[in-house]
């Protein structure tokens, strides 16, 4: 994630809907990657000579802080264009859920961009697309976290750090958070996307196995097991024992951990100069990430111990994992090199249709 600065000059973060020195009001421009201040009492301003508005979800509900395109026909940004269901805002408490899930899903929307992949929404692409389910369980629904051709649904009480504490203590995870919930489906997503062609489907299954082999009975198996440690030769985390393709999302996931991870490290001087050319695109080689990102999760790992919490970062990458997030770095560079590729809702329209899974 970069680091911004308001037209006072004073530090704002990616979250800001307002800078805290001189008052004004704030907006992500996704285009241009940056964080802009609003002119004062201003509808909308302009960007590199295009026009851009607050985000719908912005003005009217306060829970963004991305702008939109004025010439676009959609009066949401890119990221909440994605959503297909909100949760019930009748509800009171689930206003405040929502920001928290929203804060949550704009950073991976921001790293795919920063990647250079396709990022579409299903209102403009329904077979290829991408879109989001918020949504919160009733007495007569119970929802469960997950993907399916396309949609990703989240549950909207992970949004409540005690009951996802909760949740994860009872799974026995090492990481549970909003942000992992959208980096992980999101990975299922790019799976049907990226993972096609006979040549890398082929390649893929060397690494993570067989991905047609049958996911219930794959999880049943994985839940019955008694001993989930045994997982650390060959996988990033226990639940990607489970199924190939949870291993493919596990460690899709920890990829963009990873990466932006060690922008933001970039960004405040606490990695090595020598990644300055590798972002926004990731060219640099994988190898030299993994040198830089081993070195900085210790770091962090170390610093949260002095003070008493929990490590950052509670994985460790053994050999085998390496050579999954290389397939993973690979599978995305090459992705990001071709120019066949849609690569937004902007772009879409004057580009060929990705091909079907």
């Amino acid at each position: 994630m970069k680091l911004f600065r308001c037209d006072c000059d004073a530090q704002i973060f990616f979250e800001n809907t307002q800078c805290l020195s001189c008052g004004r009001e704030l907006g992500f421009i996704p285009s241009q990657f940056e964080l802009s201040a609003l002119p004062n009492g201003s509808t909308e301003f302009m960007v590199a000579g295009s026009a851009w508005r607050k985000c719908r979800n912005y003005s009217h509900e306060g829970v963004c802080n991305w702008m939109s395109p004025t010439r676009s026909p959609s009066d949401l940004c890119q990221a909440c264009e994605f959503n297909h269901v909100i949760p019930d805002l009748s509800e009171a408490e689930n206003r405040a859920l929502w920001l928290e899930v929203e804060r949550s899903k704009r950073r991976p929307i921001y790293s795919l961009n920063r990647l250079g992949l396709p990022v579409i929404p299903k209102t403009i692409d329904p077979g290829n697309g991408l879109s989001f389910d918020i949504k919160a369980s009733s007495g007569h629904e119970r929802i469960l976290t997950g993907h399916l051709d396309g949609n990703i649904t989240l549950n909207l009480a992970e949004a409540d750090p005690a009951q996802r504490e909760q949740v994860r203590m009872a799974m026995r995870e090492r990481y549970r958070t909003l942000l992992v919930h959208f980096r992980h489906e999101i990975g299922h997503y790019y799976f049907g996307l990226m993972v096609h062609e006979p040549y890398i489907l082929a390649r893929c299954r060397e690494r993570f196995g067989d991905e047609s082999v049958d996911y219930g009975e794959a999880l049943k198996e994985h839940y019955g097991q008694a001993n989930h440690l045994m997982y650390q030769d060959a996988f990033i985390s226990s639940y990607a024992m489970a199924h190939p393709s949870e291993d493919f999302a596990e460690t899709f996931a920890h990829y963009l951990h990873m990466v932006d991870t060690l922008e933001t490290a970039l960004e405040f001087g606490f990695v090595f100069e020598r990644l300055t050319k590798a972002f926004p695109q990731i060219q640099a080689s994988f190898d030299l990430l993994m040198r830089e990102w081993m070195g900085l999760s210790i770091a962090l790992n170390s610093l949260n111990r002095s003070m008493g919490l929990l490590d950052a970062y509670p994985f460790s990458i053994s050999g085998k994992v390496g050579e999954k997030l290389r397939f993973i770095h690979d599978l995305i560079h090459s992705l990001e090199q071709s120019a066949s590729m849609p690569r937004s809702s902007e772009s879409v329209a004057a580009a060929p249709q990705l091909a079907a899974p």
